[in-house]
């Protein structure tokens, strides 16, 4: 296995869709999203996650829009590619045609719906960890998943197995990382999966985020991320705070409602989400731009 190290801000892709009748994913729209993140200096790019509309996606169309990634990132911009499923035996499937694509890493999130013991999860985990040479990072987001991975069953998982080598953190839990970084020390990356809770999880020990917002404000996240890892706490503070209300207007409706909305009045991409989510309402709508609006309005001031 290679040694990877990560750190930075990485892009929780969203899948842009065309406003047809099949919903095809758009993919000049998806090139031009990837091209504009590397171009605002994010160190990587997370296709296929709760962003990307993952579950809504075909197994053909899923192993498309990794391999696009990786393609059109040219080694510019690690690729962690999203392989989460609550089958094992799928979610290796997804990790393997993922390592094939030549992508840097693969995430798997938490099973979810079934609700498997934390002694499930070890044995998930350990073999989806077994099964690709690339490394695993692990997605706990128990909001969504219906189960939260325990600490103590995470730091068995990284002990048993040196090919996981980090976590996307989403339990909106500092304390969490707090304990993380204590007990499994500097070889382990903590990236936070909440933008709002970066700075924080940064101060704690993480390295860096899986970011929704950076899907319309690349730059501007990569600079807030920077600072706080730089240890520049003031002006880290400052970006951050700067930030807060974008990020929070990210998850005023189901992720990712909100952030498509932003790019669609950029038109950058069609405001297209597939079923069962739906487009925003018309007031969500309203809020987010105008908050990214007063957000670039004051930092140009």
């Amino acid at each position: 296995m290679a040694t990877i190290e990560l750190s930075g801000t990485y892009t929780a892709l969203i899948t842009p869709f065309k406003d047809d009748e099949e919903q095809s994913i758009d993919w000049a729209a998806f090139d031009d999203l990837i091209e504009a993140q590397i171009a605002g200096g994010v160190q990587g790019l997370v296709p296929c996650g709760t962003t990307g509309e993952s579950p809504t996606l075909s197994h053909h169309e899923h192993e498309q829009v990794i391999a696009r990634t990786v393609q059109r990132a040219r080694g510019r911009a690690q690729v962690i590619a999203g392989v989460g499923s609550n089958s094992t035996r799928e979610a290796i499937d997804l990790a393997q045609a993922a390592e094939r694509a030549g992508v840097d890493v693969v995430m798997g999130v938490v099973p979810y719906y079934n609700k498997p013991t934390q002694e499930g999860l070890r044995r998930h985990f350990l073999a989806l960890a077994k099964a690709v040479s690339v490394p695993l990072i692990v997605y706990n987001i128990p909001s969504r998943s219906g189960i939260d991975l325990s600490a103590d069953t995470l730091v068995r998982i990284a002990s048993e197995s040196s090919n996981v080598i980090g976590t996307k953190e989403a339990t909106g839990n500092v304390l969490r990382t707090q304990e993380l970084a204590r007990r499994l020390g500097p070889r382990f990356a903590i990236l936070s999966g909440d933008d709002a809770l970066t700075l924080p999880i940064i101060a704690a020990g993480g390295r860096g985020v899986i970011s929704v917002t950076s899907n319309v404000l690349p730059q501007q996240v990569a600079q807030a991320t920077s600072l706080a890892l730089s240890g520049d706490l003031a002006r880290a503070r400052a970006a951050h705070l700067a930030l807060l209300p974008v990020h929070e207007s990210m998850f005023i409706e189901a992720n990712p409602g909100p952030v498509k909305a932003a790019l669609a009045a950029r038109g950058k991409i069609k405001e297209v989400v597939r079923s069962p989510l739906a487009p925003v309402s018309e007031t969500t709508r309203t809020s987010v731009a105008a908050t990214i609006e007063a957000y670039l309005r004051e930092s140009a001031a």
